[in-house]
């Protein structure tokens, strides 16, 4: 483990526990580590077989930047779920304030997603997120959310 870890994870069923998103929209495969208030650390394994890859491009398939930002958001709202300590499981975007795409995300990549709390007021969150990719930042955001 690394500084900070808290040696925490969750597997696909507790994130099926955690926030409402079920397939073909569920981002999350797995949570490595979190602490509540603090941050979460998650992996998505990107598939030729997802359903987005099949028309984003055909014949050159990347992830689409919007879904990127939507894996953050997901890893987010299990954050909030945790943090707030209650069975909220909604974890609705309320802004997305910065957004920057360095590489593309293709099959067979594996997202690497860090979210960090920046603040929170009762049900809002502030978040910084970031997706990277064999250790390179593949994307940047950060935004807002309520949980519901």
């Amino acid at each position: 483990m690394t500084e900070g870890d808290t040696g925490r994870a969750m597997d696909v069923v507790e994130i099926l526990e955690n926030i409402p998103h079920r397939y073909p929209f569920l981002l999350i495969d797995r949570v490595h580590d979190y602490k509540a208030g603090e941050f979460i650390k998650a992996s998505k394994a990107v598939s030729a077989l997802d359903p987005y890859i099949q028309g984003h491009f055909p014949g050159n398939p990347v992830m689409p930047g919007v879904l990127i930002v939507e894996a953050m958001a997901q890893a987010s709202g299990i954050l909030g779920r945790i943090t707030k300590g209650d069975k909220s499981n909604m974890c609705l975007l309320t802004e997305i304030i910065e957004s920057r795409f360095r590489r593309q995300i293709v099959p067979g990549d594996i997202l690497s997603i860090k979210v960090e709390i920046e603040k929170s007021r009762k049900d809002f969150f502030w978040f910084k997120g970031e997706a990277h990719v064999d250790g390179d930042v593949a994307a940047f955001c950060r935004f807002s959310a309520k949980l519901a």
